[in-house]
């Protein structure tokens, strides 16, 4: 499992050029478990790192890709027809893991419906590749992000802080969220919301 990559970083724009945004879809928790995910990441960054006005709010990626603006209607049909036969799910939260060398992050206990969007989203890449835009990356091993950036010495104190820390959240996830932005670490707009099927409802069945 390997963190969240910026496909805003200098090299991808210049490969492919200034005028893509960057998209994220991504299943929010509700708003009791977003409360006390920001409170552990204000204890974090009280701890260990600056703070970063620019985050977004606390969010798990399905996907994310870079796109031309001009290409929001198809991605959005196509994501809505993907999220329509998807069911509902629940999200448990389970303690915290690090990614070297300076990410903290919350683990999440059941991959299984991330994996099944990660897999049907795949579609989505023919598109975006015909588009002259780089792949799309699906995130089938999901994990919530608390921080990133925590300088040198300060993430290995961090992650020997929170390897003795306990931390068990459950949420319902039934609907996800396609966020834009231009720059990484700039603050997104949500550019649509897609509801899934009720929980024991797929289409499938």
């Amino acid at each position: 499992m390997k963190p969240e990559f910026s496909l805003s970083d200098p090299l991808m724009r210049e490969l492919y050029g200034q005028h893509l945004y960057e998209y994220l879809l991504v299943a929010q928790p509700d708003s009791v478990v977003h409360e006390k995910v920001i409170a552990e990441k204000q204890l974090l960054t009280g701890q260990f790192r600056p703070a970063d006005a620019s985050e977004i709010r606390p969010h798990i990626t399905i996907a994310h890709f870079l796109a031309k603006e001009s290409m929001e209607d198809t991605l959005i049909r196509w994501i809505q027809r993907i999220c329509s036969q998807q069911e509902s799910f629940t999200v448990t939260l389970n303690n915290y893991g690090g990614f070297p060398p300076d990410s903290i992050y919350l683990r999440v206990q059941n991959d299984g419906p991330f994996q099944k969007l990660a897999k049907e989203l795949t579609v989505l890449n023919a598109y975006v590749r015909s588009c002259a835009c780089p792949p799309v990356t699906t995130i089938s091993r999901p994990y919530l992000n608390l921080a990133s950036g925590i300088p040198g010495a300060m993430y290995f104190k961090a992650l020997s802080h929170y390897s003795h820390q306990t931390f068990h959240e459950s949420f319902a996830v039934s609907e996800l969220q396609l966020l834009k932005r231009k720059r990484h670490f700039e603050d997104c707009k949500r550019i649509n919301v897609f509801g899934l099927q009720p929980e024991g409802n797929s289409v499938f069945n």
